[in-house]
């Protein structure tokens, strides 16, 4: 069963833009292509309940104070393909949590692991103890 993609839909988030950072002489200068992108995540209806926890969850530092998910792309010389860079980033991760993790079967460790585990501990402790001076042949 091929995996779906997830896709933000273009009306739910915000866009904002101002002046890219560091080199690029005139264009860096006197052109908005900074694009910073929010989305309400929350109160989207395309999200699941069960992702949204998940991804709440796992990047709660990617909110910023009115829980909203907060990205900025600089990447790129123009606009509209910052704006791709960024809501692609925010999908990425919906993608990320977007199917239920396996649960872990706990396990232990068999007899031979155990009597290895402790064989390899005596011999190191022997190893140790073998390199020990003796202090009474000092004097």
């Amino acid at each position: 069963m091929p995996k779906t993609l997830f896709r933000i839909p273009r009306n739910e988030i915000t866009l904002a833009f101002s002046r890219s950072s560091g080199a690029g002489g005139q264009n860096v200068n006197k052109v908005n292509s900074k694009a910073e992108v929010r989305w309400d995540i929350a109160s989207s209806p395309s999200v699941p309940s069960e992702v949204l926890g998940r991804f709440l969850s796992r990047y709660k530092n990617r909110l910023d104070a009115e829980g909203l998910v907060f990205v900025t792309s600089e990447r790129e010389r123009d606009r509209e393909r910052n704006i791709e860079d960024a809501v692609s980033k925010i999908e990425d991760w919906v993608q990320s949590v977007w199917d239920r993790p396996k649960p872990r079967i706990k396990t232990k460790p068999s007899k031979g692991a155990k009597r290895r585990r402790l064989n390899d501990k005596t011999a190191h402790g022997s190893k140790k103890r073998d390199r020990k001076v003796d202090r009474k042949d000092w004097d």
